[in-house]
C-alpha cells in the first residue's frame, strides 16, 4: 500500500473553514516532525464515529499523521491567536502548543476540530518549546473521555502517540502528541484577541463565523449578536452545573479555557473532589483559590461578562444601550445557573417534582457532607440504593432527621421509590477518575510503560452509571496523607 493510498484510506475528509477568516485571527504553521513516534493509544470508538478506519490510523502512516510527521491531503494545519485573563490578568496568547491540522467532516455532516497538541513551536509560544510530556497528554485523555462517559460537554481524546524524544519540565519526561477533537476551539478568550486587536469588520466576521459554526437557527428577525450572547451563556450555565454536579474541579478557569460551543477544554490542573468541601482547590498554581470548586459559578459568570464587553460594538449602535442589552443577558447566567443545578440535585435524590423546599433539603445534606468531610460521590451512591450506613454522616442526630426529611418528601410525588432509584441511578455515578487512581495509572504509563493499569481505568470509567460490581474497588478512597493532593499545569 502506497503512502498517500493509506492516508486516503483511513477517511480524513477536511475542509478548513477557520483558514478562511481574517488572516489576523491564524498563522499558517506546519508541525514539527518528530523522531520516532509510536502510537500509544487510539480511541476506537470516536474514531469510527469521525469516519475514520481504525486500522488505517494505526498504520505507519497513519501513526505520522498523528505526530504531525505528514499532512494529509487537504489539511491546513494553522495555530490560532486569542488573548484571556489568566488569574484575573489579560496576556496576548495563542495556540503555543497546539495546531489545528484541519476540520473533519463526519459521515453525518457534523464539523469538528482535529487538533495536535504538542505539536512543536508556533509564534504564540512564548519561549516555550511547544512539545508536551506523555503524563499529562494521558491526564487529559483519561479525564476528558471520563467526562464524556458522564455526560458532560467536553473535548474528546482521538489519539495519544510518543515522540521518541523528551521534554524537559522539572525533570526529563518521554514526549507525547494528543490529537484533540472539538466541536471547535472557539473560546471567550478568541474574542477578547480580536476586539483588542482586530479591526471592526474582524470582529463581525468572527462573530458570524461562530454563530453560522455553533448556533445557526438565529432567527432573521433578532439581534444576531445579542442571540450569540445569550446562547453562550445558556450553554455555559448547563455545563458548570454539570461539573458542580459531579464534584469536578477544573483548576484553570481563564478566559482562553472556556470554549463558547459550551465543551470543557484544556485538563491541566483538574481534578474531582473526593471529601465534600466548597473551597477545594488542587491546582499548584491557585494558590488564592480563584479557581475553587464553589467559585467556579461566580469565574464564569465573571467570564462570560468580559465575553460581553467584546460584543458591545455589534450589539447596538448605542454605546449605553449595547451596556444596558449586554448587562441584561449577563444577569441572567446565575439563574440560569442555579436552575440546572437545584434540577440536577433533585435528580441526584430522586425528586422529580418542585417544592419551595427542596433547596433547603439539598443545602442541609450538603451542609453535613462538608462538616463531616463526607465523600461526595460515595454519598450519593449511598443515598441511591437506600445504603445510609455507608456513609460518615450515619449515625448522627442530624443525619438521622435529614433522611425523615427526605424520606417524607420523596413519599409526596406520585412516581414510586423504585422509579426514584431509577434516577438516582442515572444521576449518580458510581465511580470518577479518582486521583489516586489517575496518579497510579500514569505512573504505570510513564516510569514503567505499562499502560494496562490506564486501559483498566478507562474501561471502568466508560460506564459510570452502570453500579457494576467490577466498579466497587474504583470507588474506595485513598490512604490518608499528610500531603494534599496537588496538580500542576504540565506545560
Amino acid at each position: 500500500m502506497t503512502e498517500e493510498k493509506s492516508i486516503t484510506e483511513t477517511g480524513w475528509n477536511f475542509d478548513n473553514s477557520y483558514a478562511r477568516l481574517p488572516k489576523s485571527v491564524f498563522t499558517r504553521q506546519a508541525p514539527t516532525p518528530v523522531r520516532s513516534p509510536e502510537l500509544i493509544i487510539l480511541n476506537d470508538p470516536l474514531a469510527a464515529s469521525l469516519g475514520l478506519n481504525v486500522q488505517a490510523l494505526q498504520s505507519n502512516d497513519g501513526v505520522a499523521v498523528l505526530a504531525g510527521n505528514q499532512i494529509p491531503e487537504g489539511a491546513l494545519p494553522l495555530a490560532q491567536a486569542y488573548a484571556g485573563h489568566q488569574f484575573g490578568h489579560f496576556n496576548m496568547l495563542g495556540d503555543g502548543r497546539a495546531l489545528l491540522l484541519s476540520e473533519q467532516i463526519t459521515s453525518l455532516g457534523e464539523r469538528v476540530d482535529i487538533q495536535l497538541k504538542g505539536s512543536g513551536r508556533t509564534p504564540y509560544s512564548r519561549r516555550g518549546d511547544g512539545r508536551a510530556a506523555l503524563g499529562p497528554m494521558l491526564r487529559e485523555y483519561i479525564i476528558s473521555e471520563a467526562m464524556h462517559a458522564l455526560g458532560i460537554a467536553t473535548t474528546r481524546s482521538l489519539a495519544v502517540v510518543t515522540t521518541g524524544e523528551s521534554v524537559f519540565r522539572e525533570t526529563e519526561q518521554p514526549g507525547a502528541i494528543l490529537t484533540r477533537v472539538a466541536a471547535s476551539h472557539l473560546r471567550v478568550g478568541t474574542f477578547q484577541y480580536v476586539s483588542n486587536w482586530g479591526t471592526a469588520e474582524d470582529l463581525r466576521a468572527m462573530a458570524d463565523y461562530t454563530l453560522q459554526r455553533h448556533f445557526p437557527e438565529v432567527d432573521a428577525d433578532e439581534n444576531r449578536y445579542l442571540h450569540l450572547l445569550q446562547e453562550v451563556i445558556k450553554r455555559q450555565a448547563v455545563l458548570i452545573a454539570k461539573w458542580q454536579l459531579v464534584g469536578f474541579i477544573h483548576g484553570v478557569m481563564n478566559t482562553d479555557n472556556m470554549t463558547l460551543s459550551g465543551e470543557t477544554i484544556d485538563y491541566g490542573p483538574c481534578a474531582f473532589m473526593d471529601a465534600y468541601d466548597q473551597a477545594t482547590v488542587f491546582s499548584s498554581i491557585d494558590i488564592h483559590g480563584r479557581y475553587a470548586y464553589g467559585n467556579q459559578p461566580n469565574i464564569a459568570g465573571w467570564n462570560l461578562a468580559r465575553f460581553a464587553e467584546t460584543l458591545l460594538p455589534l450589539l447596538h449602535v448605542n454605546e449605553e444601550q449595547a451596556v444596558k442589552l449586554a448587562e441584561d443577558a449577563i444577569s441572567d447566567f446565575a439563574e440560569l445557573y442555579h436552575y440546572n443545578w437545584l434540577a440536577g440535585m433533585r435528580a441526584k435524590l430522586g425528586i422529580f417534582n418542585e417544592e419551595a423546599q427542596d433547596e433547603s433539603l439539598i443545602e442541609g445534606l450538603l451542609s453535613m457532607m462538608q462538616k463531616h468531610r463526607a465523600d461526595y460521590t460515595n454519598t450519593f451512591r449511598a443515598l441511591t440504593f437506600d445504603r445510609p450506613e455507608d456513609t460518615s454522616l450515619f449515625g448522627t442526630a442530624e443525619f438521622a432527621q435529614w433522611h425523615e426529611l427526605w424520606q417524607a418528601r420523596l413519599g409526596r410525588q406520585q412516581e414510586p421509590k423504585a422509579s426514584s432509584q431509577q434516577l438516582m441511578r442515572s444521576s449518580n455515578p458510581a465511580v470518577i477518575p479518582r486521583n489516586h487512581r489517575v496518579e497510579d495509572a500514569l505512573e504505570a504509563a510513564v516510569k514503567q510503560g505499562d499502560y494496562c493499569v490506564m486501559e483498566r481505568l478507562l474501561d471502568v470509567l466508560s460506564s459510570p452509571y452502570a453500579h457494576s460490581p467490577e466498579q466497587a474497588d474504583y470507588s474506595t478512597l485513598p490512604a490518608q496523607s499528610d500531603h494534599p493532593y496537588q496538580t500542576f499545569c504540565g506545560t
